[in-house]
């Protein structure tokens, strides 16, 4: 569809004044109150706007926050054909659901439910006699032995072996044959128990599974549904009141549709419906399966800057948000391939996150030691604690990094730092 932004004026400015509130819980000061540029912010709306313009992106929503306080909110272009981008707009947030899974195995693991370096086997049975792939020839596939068992360690880093997210090899193949979206996380399982491992556990760094089998192990140690811990220990007590595997029919009207590259500029390939999105979900995502806003990621990423703590309400224990962001992955091999090799260059990797250890080699402004990561449609959260400065960025366009919108957007919100 083609988009003509000039003419819809579509781009709004909500001015982040001194008392007043973009949410009950995430209160809004003049930018110069905090340390940044009201003038070096407007930047990031002439950037955003260009996009817009150039009918490369439809539309989306910026947010800035620091020291706790919302500086910067924006909504431009469009969400849905001619509807404008609302500040309410609801999101597929994909890959950033991985860093609220994450938070969710912390929580049990705080409660002593598990060790870090549990074998996942002793949770997960089905996962006792995993090979590891050695090679493929007329014969058929060859496995090896694990040198060790997979651990919880390796789920939350992914470097449990396991594969599946952008790779080619025999083993994705393996795993697209075996449709493992196909039906519950207990039946991912035991499609998976089936399968090698592409690598030996705790070597290789590859985007995986791994997150996926980390929500199947909540459930089997909370006894409960995925989405029922997610809720009840996070969302609910953060308020986070439109985060979800699903969206409420009456609630319907906020999610936009999803939009791709196209030679006019960009086209709908996907929209909202009660069918799609509404209905109760048999396979929850813990990789990528959440809804979610601007507003409601800004409030988790607001707790873990407060070291696991918001509004009064504690997720985790500071010492383990510390953890969680301090690179777990020194001495393991990370990815060369086109897409994930600059990606993570410089970067080392958390419990959930991306983690800023050299940003010569990264190639971008920033503290070292900040923390980051993104979804598949063009949904961008990035913390700094030692600034105490929060950036995201939510769209609805895939492929992400198409475009380098998020980059540009974390110079503008350092460049506007003023003291």
């Amino acid at each position: 569809m083609n988009i003509h932004v000039k003419n819809l004026l579509l781009c709004f400015v909500l001015a982040a004044a001194a008392g007043c509130t973009h949410h009950d819980k995430l209160p809004s000061a003049r930018p110069e109150k905090e340390g940044m540029s009201s003038e070096r912010l407007g930047r990031i709306t002439t950037v955003m706007q260009e996009y817009i313009d150039e009918e490369k992106l439809p539309g989306m929503i910026t947010m800035v926050a620091r020291h706790g306080r919302i500086v910067h909110s924006e909504t431009c272009g469009i969400m849905d054909a001619d509807k404008p981008m609302q500040p309410d707009a609801i999101f597929r947030i994909a890959s950033m659901t991985k860093p609220v899974t994450s938070v969710a195995a912390m929580i049990l693991y705080e409660e002593g439910y598990f060790g870090l370096d549990d074998p996942v086997a002793d949770y997960i049975p089905e996962f006792r006699d995993l090979k590891v792939y050695s090679s493929i020839d007329i014969d058929g596939v060859h496995t090896v032995d694990p040198v060790r068992p997979m651990t919880i360690r390796d789920l939350l880093t992914h470097t449990s072996g396991l594969s599946g997210v952008g790779a080619d090899s025999p083993v994705d193949s393996m795993y697209a044959a075996a449709d493992l979206s196909g039906g519950t996380l207990k039946d991912m399982i035991q499609k998976l128990s089936g399968i090698p491992l592409l690598f030996q556990p705790g070597t290789t760094w590859n985007y995986s599974r791994s997150t996926d089998v980390l929500g199947y192990l909540i459930e089997v140690v909370s006894g409960k549904p995925l989405d029922q811990f997610l809720r009840e220990r996070i969302f609910i007590p953060l308020g986070m009141e439109d985060t979800d595997f699903r969206v409420p029919v009456g609630k319907l009207d906020r999610v936009g549709a999803v939009y791709a590259p196209d030679s006019a500029g960009v086209k709908i390939i996907m929209r909202p419906d009660t069918n799609s999105v509404s209905v109760a979900v048999k396979f929850l995502s813990g990789n990528g399966g959440l809804y979610s806003t601007a507003t409601d990621y800004m409030i988790f990423s607001q707790m873990l800057l407060n070291r696991g703590k918001f509004n009064g309400v504690r997720i985790l224990e500071s010492k383990t948000v510390e953890l969680m962001t301090s690179d777990q992955v020194s001495g393991v091999k990370m990815p060369d391939d086109e897409f994930f090799g600059p990606l993570m260059s410089g970067m080392g990797f958390g419990f959930g996150f991306a983690i800023l250890e050299d940003n010569v080699k990264a190639g971008i402004t920033g503290s070292e030691g900040s923390y980051w990561w993104s979804g598949s449609g063009n949904t961008y959260f990035y913390i700094d604690p030692h600034e105490e400065l929060v950036m995201i960025l939510m769209a609805q366009f895939v492929p992400n990094f198409h475009y380098p919108v998020f980059r540009q957007m974390r110079v503008l919100g350092y460049e506007a730092i003023i003291d």
